[in-house]
């Protein structure tokens, strides 16, 4: 009779280089986004953090996932490189649109729980996982931001369908469509974030509780997540509706004023049409 051996543990540096990885406690796999620009999320990263839930949804070995950045920041959000090609290249766009959505479902349909640490700016597209994370540990001085009407485009990635059910509607709205920033110590006491902690033990405690829930018993762990995230499943033609409006406007003169703006460190001057 053949010997049964369990399947090897997937190469995740090989699959994802941009996403650096390590194994800090039985059943946990973290993933570090560590990258120039306070880890910002280039072309080929926002691909990886779109399939990295796949495989780690499918990887026995793991029970548990923790994301975190490395250096001062989770992360700033898109690189210049990625909003390049957002605003100048309509097959770059068709692709990234695929992508932003595959980051926010899969997370959600990821059966392994997740657990994000939270320091320093967390804006735009680094911004889904650390939200949508199961358990989300912010550090008190952490500098959260939406970020997309800044650059003149809609409030896409994850906002519609997470912020109202997190933070309630009246402040989705006020931060969504001011950007105005939150603290971790804000974001806690509006429901945005799960757990606000002094700052320098964001990591600590996000392993912490990742421990702890792979050590719980997984079936129950992994359906009451499958349950809770069906309030999130609902939205998903609200979500739909905010990508296909954010992914509208990469196109216009609103969203190449944004980017330009943001590289040359002023404050923008919006021109674009209105439906008025």
């Amino acid at each position: 009779m053949a010997d049964h051996q369990a399947p090897a543990a997937p190469d995740y540096p090989a699959l994802f280089p941009t996403l650096s990885f390590d194994r800090p406690a039985d059943g946990v796999l973290r993933i570090t986004l560590d990258a120039p620009g306070l880890n910002a999320v280039s072309p080929e990263c926002h691909a990886h953090l779109a399939d990295v839930w796949l495989t780690i949804d499918r990887d026995p070995s793991v029970r548990v996932a923790v994301i975190q950045g490395a250096g001062k920041a989770f992360s700033a959000g898109g690189s210049f490189e990625l909003l390049d090609e957002l605003t100048n290249d309509y097959a770059a766009r068709t692709r990234a649109i695929r992508e932003a959505r595959d980051i926010v479902m899969n997370v959600i349909n990821c059966s392994k729980p997740i657990v994000s640490a939270i320091h320093g700016p967390a804006v735009g597209a680094g911004l889904v996982c650390a939200l949508l994370a199961d358990v989300s540990v912010a550090g008190r001085s952490a500098r959260i931001i939406d970020g997309h009407t800044r650059l003149g485009v809609v409030a896409g990635d994850h906002a519609a369908i997470c912020w109202p059910l997190l933070c309630g509607m009246a402040k989705a709205k006020y931060y969504l469509l001011t950007c105005e920033t939150l603290t971790g110590e804000e974001a806690e006491r509006n429901g945005l974030v799960s757990l606000c902690v002094d700052d320098g033990q964001e990591q600590a405690k996000a392993l912490e509780v990742a421990v702890q829930l792979a050590g719980m018993a997984q079936a129950a762990i992994r359906w009451t997540k499958h349950t809770l995230n069906h309030w999130y499943r609902q939205a998903g033609p609200i979500f739909d509706a905010s990508l296909a409006y954010e992914f509208y406007g990469f196109g216009g003169p609103d969203a190449a004023e944004g980017l330009a703006s943001h590289r040359e460190k002023r404050p923008p001057t919006f021109t674009g049409p209105t439906s008025e």
